[in-house]
């Protein structure tokens, strides 16, 4: 089995009281992509924002690539190769995808003019058309961002993860909002980096995850309840009746 990219031990995050995440022991092989889904308020969102570093947990501990991780900020943890893509884009609509790819190589610059001034480095300009043509947005390249169509906006989005050249991708819902056509677009590019990344993503459709996935954990009520592949998963009465509403 493939060395552990993440794992986690007893992870658990408490709020006023009110226990969100219950001691989830969690651990992914290299190249896995998992989904991680539950009802919603499992905590799977609230488990993503631990990893991260946006949120220190009340107790566990988080190794990512061997390492302890747990008490780093957010920004020492996505240097060493961690990127997290949020379920509300946060691109910048009023500059071009370029410029949008620039301002992330450059380490996430808010601002429209620092990003722009890194224009004149060919470098980091062969890096933005890589990345670009990895997520099959390459004739987007000076097209203002804010006039991509919603599914295009969210390639864009995981396009800026990759700007870091992370070894682990965290998606909360890559898919939420987008039409049928809009999700085709995002699973295939997930199809082309399985393998190259791990991801690890949460989502409610779950024809997407059913299909796609090499691997499921399932949260409910802040513990992880069930893990296995698709088939398992499907196959689990406890799931159907918990997550599903449904039981055998």
């Amino acid at each position: 089995m493939s060395e552990a990219v993440l794992r986690t031990e007893g992870l658990t995050k408490e709020f006023d009281g009110f226990v969100a995440v219950d001691g989830v022991d969690l651990e992914l092989p290299e190249g896995d992509l998992r989904g991680l889904i539950g009802p919603n308020g499992a905590g799977k969102t609230t488990v993503f924002n631990m990893v991260s570093g946006i949120l220190s947990p009340t107790a566990g501990t988080i190794w990512f690539d061997g390492d302890d991780i747990t008490d780093l900020a957010p920004h020492r943890i996505t240097s060493r190769g961690l990127s997290l893509s949020f379920q509300i884009t946060s691109i910048f609509p009023g500059l071009t995808v370029r410029e949008n790819v620039l301002g992330a190589l450059n380490g996430g610059a808010g601002m429209p003019s620092p990003i722009r001034r890194y224009g004149a480095d060919a470098e980091k300009r062969r890096r933005v058309r890589e990345i670009l043509s990895r997520v099959g947005l390459e004739t987007a390249i000076d097209e203002t961002a804010g006039n991509l169509s919603h599914g295009d906006q969210k390639v864009l989005e995981i396009a800026l993860a990759l700007a870091g050249d992370p070894t682990l991708l965290l998606l909360d819902e890559p898919t939420a909002g987008l039409s049928a056509s809009e999700t085709r677009t995002v699973k295939d590019l997930l199809e082309e980096l399985r393998g190259e990344i791990t991801i690890i993503l949460i989502e409610h459709d779950m024809d997407l995850v059913m299909g796609l996935v090499d691997s499921l954990t399932v949260l409910h009520n802040g513990q992880v309840f069930a893990e296995g592949s698709p088939a398992e998963i499907q196959g689990n009465e406890r799931v159907q009746e918990i997550y599903f509403g449904r039981g055998g």
